[in-house]
């Protein structure tokens, strides 16, 4: 069973950055289309950043141009680097296949926080 642990949230001031990571074990990471998603309090959940079935990236509008999405095969890990961030962004950040079918189950996820 696909187990994904994030990391690397924290408190910061708005423009500043961060970079999320996410480690997957227990699944094949080279098949996974790896997704970032945020729930902030009181919303839902919400996909920000994603790999394609192509190797493309695809950013929810909000965040293009600030965020980026990256991988690297050899540690089965994803990054999101995080820049000229705003205290919107401000939320509990998650990994997870993009596909329903082949999600695993959320991990904790990891908080940004950003001050104004």
């Amino acid at each position: 069973q696909v187990q994904l642990v994030e990391s690397g949230g924290g408190l910061v001031q708005a423009g500043g950055s961060l970079r999320l990571s996410c480690a997957v074990s227990g699944s094949t990471f080279s098949s996974m289309l790896i997704g970032w998603y945020r729930q902030a309090p009181g919303k839902q959940r919400q996909l920000v950043a994603n790999f394609g079935s192509t190797g493309n990236t695809a950013y929810v509008g909000s965040v293009e141009g600030r965020f980026t999405i990256s991988r690297d095969f050899a540690k089965s890990t994803a990054y999101l680097q995080m820049d000229s961030l705003k205290p919107e962004d401000t939320a509990v950040y998650y990994c997870n296949d993009i596909r329903p079918s082949l999600a695993g189950r959320w991990g904790q996820g990891t908080q940004v926080t950003v001050s104004s």
